[in-house]
């Protein structure tokens, strides 16, 4: 390891440079914005100047090394590896959807920080050190020399591309929802523009490219979210620290939230939301008659308004209406239903941002309990079973160092989550004391802005022309981006933010693109299909590969199949489910077999599918059929226990495996101090891989 010690301090001296300038970057626009620089052009430099600053990045580490392309030649000191995870870690949703989740589950949300954070302890407890001792380049990898064979390997695979795959619409999604705000452009469009920087740094230099992209882009992004909420913290408390002052904005903001929930206005806009619900209720019930008498109304509406030669702007909505009515009764029942829903979901008095477990009954508010649980339990598990997290740690020059890296990867993550929960706090205070009570007619212009996109929906159904909290709804990914807005910061911070979102959306995103060609071209291809091909052949492999994940997760992105914390949600029940058991139980049992692994990741994987596809409506589910109240995005708190179940069961069943097999256990077990620190450089451990590759 002689020179790594200078190599970390040209790193150091290269990041303070780079840290610097984006602060004098940061000052120079805030500057432009004072001399009357316009947010749209404010805007549009900070999406570019930092795509610029990755894709730069991305072609000055370019590679055709193996090592470098897979694993960053296992030289990243830990300190920087911590950084990269941290990026690759805070995607879309700890950035964007976090906040905004805490913003309204309060309390609840505090799940999401709890298993997160959780998570890496069994991260650096139960993995990290032992892939490390592995080697290798992937987690197909290890259950594929561990278990004997191909056939674990390719389920290991299947379930890596699944969770990467899931996870990675979700970044994509984040990446269109910002480049379309800040750059006015259709969602659809936002989401190829910001698929772009993604692709520069993955496709040229592979996890070398990425290592240090990421390490970039975590000093924007923890800037980025640090910021507003410093200068929130200051403008409603007078100390610039949120992390500590916000327990007394909570006693306030609940004392507020007693005054608003009484307000007379207030049941009358939830009374008008039940009524509604009410009517859709009516309408379901009489299908297919009101069906067929809603489109007579709409037909005779619109012959009056073109008899009486009214607006082509009323004629065109009343046609549009008429296009958009359901065409079949069975169409009809689906979206009134949800409809019905939406409205008695308005209709109800808002849970207190500090209540445990709300219900109006015991039954609910045991079964928020059990959700809280349940979901702790996945995102702890499912953290410590992520393919594109655990291959960090095979970057690290040894053991030693992966270790450190998980200490440096929870602090830098604890930047952002110690501050997530103070960011909603002060976001809610805002809205609740600039927003509610205001003229309908006089709302910000960042209302207008974010409407554009779907993001914000005003309906004044009462007609006092005065906006209630039931007439407002904010999607939970805009709380982040849209907070500097809301408190009247200047937009450059604002566009601070925004960049910071990309940031995290393309830290992630090139992570989870690496994981999937990784699978794709080293697991399947070389190790499957074509064991003798060649290190170009390989590397072209992985970049086709690349580019057609990237497109066909882009396309997934754009049908914006639900928010993006419930799809990172899902990718978590997945990766427990499917490869917690195996690992751990292949890393601490030498009884675990092939047949018994087999079983295990196929009976998690699949009971997790079942009961989200049973309970989740984009799937035509219902919670209806849940089992025990648990919500679809906890499902694999059902497979984690039968996958390692499963796993006991049948390995004590079936023979063991053979003693080269056991003796690959001891030898990622118990320290070699010595070969661990000696930079294995990709080497094979001394027994059993080549049983990998039968």
């Amino acid at each position: 390891m002689r020179g790594s010690g200078g190599f970390a301090r040209r790193l150091r001296r290269y990041y303070l440079w780079y840290t610097g300038s984006f602060l004098v970057f940061i000052a120079s626009l805030s500057l432009g914005e004072y001399l009357g620089l316009s947010p749209a052009v404010i805007g549009h430099v900070f999406l570019f100047a930092t795509i610029a600053i990755y894709a730069g990045i991305g072609i000055m580490s370019r590679t055709s090394d193996v090592s470098e392309y897979y694993v960053a030649g296992r030289r990243v000191p830990a300190v920087f590896n911590g950084m990269a995870t941290a990026a690759d870690w805070m995607s879309a949703a700890s950035f964007i959807g976090l906040a905004g989740t805490l913003y309204y589950a309060g309390f609840e949300g505090l799940a999401f920080v709890t298993g997160w954070t959780g998570g890496f302890v069994l991260v650096a407890l139960l993995l990290a050190p032992y892939l490390r001792k592995f080697g290798q380049y992937t987690i197909p990898d290890f259950l594929g020399a561990r278990y004997e064979g191909n056939l674990v390997r390719l389920v290991g695979l299947g379930a890596a591309v699944l969770t990467s795959f899931v996870y990675l619409v979700a970044q994509i999604y984040g990446v269109g929802l910002i480049t379309s705000r800040f750059v006015s452009v259709e969602f659809e469009i936002g989401l190829f523009i910001g698929l772009t920087g993604i692709l520069v740094c993955s496709f040229l230099g592979g996890m070398r490219a990425v290592t240090w992209t990421q390490v970039a882009q975590y000093v924007i992004l923890i800037i980025a979210y640090l910021v507003p909420v410093v200068i929130l913290s200051y403008k409603v408390t007078g100390v610039p620290l949120p992390q500590a002052v916000y327990g007394s904005v909570l006693s306030q903001l609940s004392a507020k939230e007693a005054e608003l929930f009484a307000d007379p206005r207030e049941a009358e806009a939830r009374r008008q939301y039940a009524w509604r619900a009410d009517n859709y209720a009516l309408k379901i019930a009489y299908l297919p008659e009101t069906l067929d008498a809603e489109r007579r109304g709409m037909v005779d509406r619109l012959n009056d308004l073109r008899s009486q030669n009214a607006s082509a702007r009323e004629i065109a909505q009343m046609e549009r209406s008429l296009r958009d009515l359901p065409r079949t009764p069975e169409a009809a029942r689906e979206e009134w239903e949800r409809a019905r829903q939406a409205a008695l979901q308005r209709a109800r008095v808002p849970q207190r941002h500090a209540q445990a477990h709300p219900g109006e009954t015991t039954d609910e508010s045991r079964a928020a309990r059990n959700n809280f649980l349940a979901l702790v339990f996945v995102l702890m598990v499912g953290t410590a079973a992520l393919p594109h997290i655990l291959m960090r740690y095979y970057t690290t020059p040894s053991v030693v160092e992966a270790r450190k890296s998980v200490f440096w990867s929870l602090l830098f993550i604890f930047l952002l989550y110690v501050t997530a929960p103070a960011y909603a706090v002060f976001a809610k205070w805002e809205v609740y004391n600039t927003l509610i009570g205001s003229s309908i007619a006089d709302l910000p212009q960042w209302v207008a802005s974010w409407g554009k996109v779907g993001m914000v929906k005003i309906e004044d159904i009462n007609s006092d022309g005065v906006l209630q909290l039931a007439e407002l709804t904010l999607n939970t990914d805009v709380i982040v981006l849209a907070t500097p807005e809301i408190a009247g910061l200047p937009y450059v911070v604002a566009g601070l933010v925004a960049a910071g979102g990309l940031a995290a959306a393309l830290s992630t995103a090139d992570g989870l693109l690496l994981t999937i060609s990784n699978a794709l071209s080293h697991d399947l291809y070389y190790k499957v299909i074509n064991p003798q091909a060649s290190t170009h052949r390989r590397l072209v492999i992985s970049k086709s590969q690349l580019l057609v994940v990237a497109v066909v997760a882009a396309w997934v992105a754009s049908l914006r199949p639900d928010n993006i914390l419930f799809m990172v949600g899902l990718a978590f029940s997945i990766a427990a489910s499917s490869f917690f058991p195996a690992l751990v139980l292949g890393i601490f049992w030498k009884r675990a077999n092939r047949p018994g692994a087999l079983s295990g990741m196929l009976a998690g994987l699949g009971i997790t599918l079942y009961y989200v596809v049973r309970t989740h409506p984009f799937f035509g589910g219902s919670m209806e059929a849940a089992w025990f109240g648990i919500n679809p995005i906890s499902a694999g708190v059902f497979g984690v226990p039968l996958g390692m179940l499963t796993i006991l069961a049948v390995s004590l069943v079936t023979p063991p495996p053979p003693r080269q097999i056991q003796d690959l256990v001891d030898y990622v077990r118990f320290p070699n101090l010595i070969e661990a620190d000696s930079g294995e450089s990709g080497r094979s451990p001394p027994m059993a891989p080549r049983r990998a590759d039968n």
